[in-house]
């Protein structure tokens, strides 16, 4: 069954790093363009970071600009998303989606595949 499966998450004190993974299974992601989104407790799902599967042309969300790096590797079938210097206000639960011909940015819209979430949490 194709699917989109997010892995990363976890605890981690402010300032600190972590990367994010969402892999395909069962289609070929290199084909997709892929954003990544997320949901804090009480608030609306907002777009975070996408990647073109064309020619790799990227795009972040203000509040991430210089701290969060999208990536793919398509030998590994995977998006990446490096964060760095994450802050309590980067608590969410990060979701990844793809599709062929959008670029998820906007979560209102409907894309091909959605996964289930991997939970981040900022604090000390």
């Amino acid at each position: 069954q194709k699917h989109l499966v997010e892995s990363g998450g976890g605890l981690v004190q402010p300032g600190g790093s972590l990367r994010l993974s969402c892999a395909a299974s069962e289609f070929t992601l290199a084909y997709y363009n892929i954003g990544w989104f997320r949901q804090a407790p009480g608030k609306e799902r907002e777009g975070v970071s996408c990647i073109s599967s064309r020619d790799g042309v990227t795009y972040y969300t203000d509040s991430v600009k210089g701290r969060f790096t999208i990536s793919r590797d398509n030998a590994r079938n995977t998006v990446y998303l490096q964060m760095n210097s994450l802050q309590p206000e980067d608590t969410a639960v990060y979701y990844c989606a793809a599709d062929l011909l959008s670029f998820p940015f906007d979560p209102k819209m409907s894309y091909d595949y959605w996964g289930q979430g991997t939970q981040v949490t900022v604090s000390s």
